[in-house]
């Protein structure tokens, strides 16, 4: 590690360990008690009503740039817009909330009898129109299953078991 003096040249750890025990010997010694310094001040002394300078006009004239009127107008119509939509819902959310069993009944029974009917139009087409076939078969019916008891299982865990059925 070196330490740069105001000289410029760096320093090796010998001699900057022996100046910084010069500096601290010389600023701080054992017998010495420490010193508290305050690091803050309050003045508690009333303050004047007024004082003796006259007070001097200051003109109200404030320059307010288009842009920002831009926004703040447009900030006015988005909030009046928002409110609207908010209204809006809310009175939609009202309403759905006064619904009953009966108002709903009394809504919905119509369409599924509408769609009743129309599924039952449709089942009664389909059997109109498809067309009755109906197979015949005459003779000896011969049924011949051979069952090897070939089985052979593999595995532990996850056993496999093949049956050879023919």
């Amino acid at each position: 590690m070196d330490f740069r003096p105001a000289t410029g040249r760096p320093m090796p750890d010998s001699e900057a360990a022996a100046e910084a025990k010069r500096i601290i010997n010389a600023t701080f010694r054992p017998e010495q008690p420490v010193r508290h310094f305050p690091t803050s001040f309050r003045d508690d002394s009333p303050v004047p009503v007024y004082g003796d300078t006259p007070p001097v006009h200051q003109d109200d004239r404030r320059i307010v740039p288009a842009w920002a009127a831009g926004i703040a107008v447009a900030s006015i119509g988005a909030g009046a817009g928002v409110t609207g939509i908010g209204c809006g819902a809310w009175l939609v959310l009202q309403g759905l909330a006064s619904v009953t069993l009966t108002g709903v009944l009394m809504v919905t029974l119509p369409f599924a009898g509408a769609a009743m009917l129309a599924i039952a139009l449709g089942g009664a087409i389909n059997r109109a129109r498809s067309a009755v076939t109906q197979n015949t078969y005459e003779g000896p019916v011969t049924h011949h299953t051979e069952i090897h008891n070939n089985s052979s299982t593999r595995g532990m865990f996850f056993a496999r078991t093949r049956n050879d059925v023919r």
